[in-house]
């Protein structure tokens, strides 16, 4: 099986002879659809608010192109607070959840009214001397042990360092309504990048019963459930793909038996998705520069782990399309990258159309978490980002680095010989 790219080849080669590989190219088509998608099966809850995890995709053109379709940002740092604020998003649809974070990341937070939502129980005295409590926090909850679905586990969140437990969790509630606080959030994060329709209602139908013994051991009535991230997408051509409106209307059911009944049918659901909002829309377009024959077939590009960290930093799978000869016959490669580590590869043993010097390559499913965790080692640049508007043309989003950007941390520091 193949995962198709959103671009044909002469569409990627015209985009290719105006901005050099390696770059991130996003389409904007998909990225509204599903922002739709998302926003229609959770359409049942009057309040309900996607969050979109700015740490998957930061830059000022998705989010734009998210906040038109309705959505808001969730922030962990204050950069990302402050990018959120420059693209326009209020208070009112800015959420911040970080852990360990600087007393002047809460006082930003504060002074542009997002909702804060604490990470550890000892966060409420520290947010309260750093910056004071607002009438509205949300606390973030780790039941512990092992999360499963049936027989399968998916998560461990007893090793998480997020969050808080069950006893923390109320005596933090307790705590913030004594000190004047007046509307209350619960969030959980326990399974990352799941392709199943099951994980979302079963963690809802978790929160609702913690809502509902909230209510009835400490009298607090949550105003809102952040069902946080964890829908995930295949990154196999298997096509394994979530259904986000099957999701939805699980969620849905939990709530209309839990929450209704209990007098907690006014709360608001929200979520935070970021991979499955971002990632299948975004391709890693390189060049192939060599071909190498030791032990393996190698095929090197114009990109490395600099521009997609996921297969050095997890053996990540990404699908591979030669974009130049899709008809060639296959040959089992390694696709690498020029840094001097063995592990910026690509792929390791992998069936690809054969590849020839010069040849385009889409790596698929870079649009969330690809961009956003680059960085500079071997001095090598992070590459431009474009966009695939909906319109058929390429705008570019961001511009690659260059060296002048590298060496500007280090102007007035005599570093160059004279």
């Amino acid at each position: 099986m193949v995962k198709v790219p959103f671009v044909t080849k002469e569409e990627l080669e015209s985009v290719v002879a105006e901005f050099p590989t390696p770059f991130h190219l996003y389409d904007e088509k998909g990225i509204r659809e599903t922002a739709r998608a998302v926003n229609k099966a959770f359409a049942w809850n009057p309040g309900f608010k996607e969050f979109f995890a700015v740490k998957a995709t930061p830059n000022p053109a998705i989010l734009r192109i998210l906040q038109e379709e309705g959505c808001g940002v969730d922030c962990a740092t204050d950069t990302e607070l402050v990018l959120s604020k420059k693209v326009g998003f209020d208070g009112q649809h800015i959420s911040f959840t970080s852990n360990n974070t600087r007393p002047e990341e809460f006082v930003y937070a504060r002074e542009i009214g997002a909702t804060i939502n604490l990470d550890a129980y000892e966060d409420i005295a520290f947010l309260e001397e750093a910056a004071g409590l607002p009438e509205t926090v949300s606390l973030r909850y780790n039941p512990g042990g092992v999360f499963a679905l049936g027989t399968d586990i998916m998560d461990h969140p007893e090793e998480s360092k997020f969050g808080m437990t069950k006893a923390q969790l109320l005596q933090g509630y307790q705590d913030l309504r004594d000190k004047g606080v007046k509307e209350f959030g619960l969030h959980a994060f326990l399974a990352s990048n799941t392709v199943t329709n099951a994980y979302y209602p079963t963690l809802a139908a978790q929160l609702f019963d913690l809502a509902v013994e909230i209510k009835e051991t400490i009298g607090v009535s949550l105003s809102f459930i952040n069902l946080s991230g964890g829908i995930g997408i295949d990154y196999k051509p298997e096509n394994r793909q979530n259904d986000i409106a099957v999701i939805g209307e699980g969620v849905h059911e939990a709530f209309d038996r839990i929450l209704v009944p209990n007098g907690l049918g006014d709360v608001t659901i929200y979520t935070e998705l970021g991979r499955y909002m971002l990632a299948s829309h975004g391709h890693l377009v390189t060049k192939v520069l060599h071909l190498k024959d030791t032990y393996r077939h190698y095929v090197g590009v114009d990109a490395s782990a600099v521009n997609l960290l996921r297969p050095a930093m997890y053996d990540a799978y990404h699908h591979i399309t030669n974009i130049s000869n899709p008809d060639g016959p296959l040959e089992t490669v390694d696709v690498v990258g020029s840094l001097c580590e063995n592990n910026d590869k690509f792929a390791k043993n992998r069936e690809l159309a054969q590849a020839r010097l010069g040849d385009l390559l889409i790596i698929h499913d870079t649009g969330a978490h690809g961009f956003s965790m680059g960085y500079n080692y071997n001095g090598r640049l992070r590459s431009a980002e474009i966009l695939w508007q909906e319109n058929g043309k390429a705008r570019m989003i961001r511009r690659a680095e260059t060296m002048e950007d590298y060496f500007v941390t280090l102007d007035g520091f005599e570093f160059e010989v004279k």
